[in-house]
């Protein structure tokens, strides 16, 4: 008699929830063993003849997909093992496939930040790099498995980063969200099983985080500010003043504008972030600032406008590039605290900033809400409607001096 598999609702099973959990069932010679999925479904969500979850189910199609691919997982080992003339039976067919792997997650770990140096992503190599040095840290001397990273170990390691190291909760999420990845891979490429992904049953945390910006008194008394013109600080100072006028652009855009990419009205630039293409008409003051430059750094079309970064420098490689930016970055942020000090700006307020006080600016302005989207590089018009949030929640403040 043929192998049959199925994947059923065993309803005589129950969470808190009223779901029942989906396995799936091996049938050989009359004799069935049963394998857990690891999801839980309400019985009005579950579709039995087509053995998929329905639409109403969160991330349906992943799921669904899911299932797929793990009913081709166990067919795929009672193949394997008839063809290698093994017995076959139901019960052999689950062990083969429940056989937990040996792989390691250190290893795999260090196969991805490879692949990561091969692709020149240098930013995301460094974060990454991070993220497994702190594990290792946690559990030093240690090569730990997909298998050994279960539910409690994630429990466990949450508390160690926030109460032993300190980190936040959106950075704990950064953290986790690289091993959700490796495991999501892992699945994918067949090295574990779904009962092996944890992260199939464990849900990552954040919290929201304020959208800091500066009004435009703030920015006035930044402008109004009095420092030696040649002093890096008041470099510095102009970037960010740029950064408000010229479509919010990040720093990291900024510090690597050259020359040829102004075209004595425009800003043309490949955002270093997303690498998608952006072309900002520069407003009055942002052309005074550029024209502030023009005897200081525009003698070869290569040069950068903003004097950071250096114009001999190779920065062909990603990771010389990465580490420029970084410094660049963090020298830039430490004396925007001063500076905001200096205009009497009560606020912690970094480079990004100015991000946010564009936003907010254009739309108080009346600039339409998708035009703001394109130039600040939001892929969808949810992020852009945070700000609009903001700027209403101001007006509704306003309307205060009535009561």
């Amino acid at each position: 008699m043929a192998t049959s598999y199925k994947i059923i609702l065993r309803k005589e099973k129950i969470n808190g929830k009223g779901e029942h959990p989906l396995y799936l069932r091996i049938t050989d010679n009359r004799k069935s063993s049963y394998k857990a999925l690891g999801i839980y479904v309400a019985p009005l969500l579950w579709d039995d003849e087509r053995q998929i979850v329905k639409r109403g189910y969160p991330n349906s199609a992943r799921v669904n997909n899911l299932l797929t691919i793990e009913l081709g997982k166990v067919q795929g080992k009672a193949l394997e093992m008839a063809t290698s003339n093994k017995e076959v039976s139901a019960r052999r067919i689950k062990e083969a496939v429940n056989r937990k792997s040996s792989d390691s997650f250190i290893e795999y770990f260090v196969g991805y930040l490879d692949w990561l140096k091969r692709e020149n992503k240098a930013g995301t190599y460094d974060k990454a790099w991070a993220t497994l040095s702190k594990l290792k840290q946690y559990m030093p001397n240690r090569n730990l498995t997909f298998s050994d990273i279960d539910i409690d170990f994630l429990r466990a390691y949450e508390r160690y980063l926030r109460d032993e190291l300190g980190n936040s909760i959106n950075t704990i999420h950064s953290n986790l969200k690289i091993f959700r990845k490796l495991f999501h891979q892992a699945y994918m490429d067949g090295t574990i099983t779904a009962e092996q992904n944890s992260f199939l049953r464990y849900k990552l945390r954040t919290e929201k985080t304020n959208k800091d910006y500066i009004t435009e008194d703030e920015l006035a008394r930044l402008e109004a500010l009095e420092i030696p013109e040649r002093y890096m600080m008041n470099h510095h100072r102009l970037m960010y003043i740029f950064a408000c006028y010229s479509g919010g652009l990040r720093i990291s855009d900024i510090l690597q504008l050259r020359w040829r990419n102004f075209t004595g009205t425009h800003l043309v630039v490949n955002t270093h972030k997303t690498g998608e293409p952006v072309t900002i008409k520069l407003p009055k003051r942002a052309l005074e600032i550029i024209d502030f430059y023009k005897p200081l750094t525009s003698e070869k079309t290569e040069n950068f406008i903003f004097p950071c970064l250096n114009n001999e420098a190779d920065y062909t490689d990603s990771r010389v590039l990465f580490r420029a930016l970084s410094s660049g970055t963090a020298y830039a942020n430490k004396n925007l605290k001063t500076l905001a000090q200096r205009a009497g700006i009560d606020k912690s307020i970094s480079f990004h900033t100015s991000r946010h006080t564009f936003a907010t600016r254009a739309l108080r302005k009346g600039v339409r809400m998708e035009y703001v989207s394109k130039l600040m590089g939001h892929t969808t018009l949810k992020t852009t409607q945070i700000y609009a949030k903001i700027v209403n929640e101001e007006l509704d403040k306003a309307m205060e001096v009535f009561d």
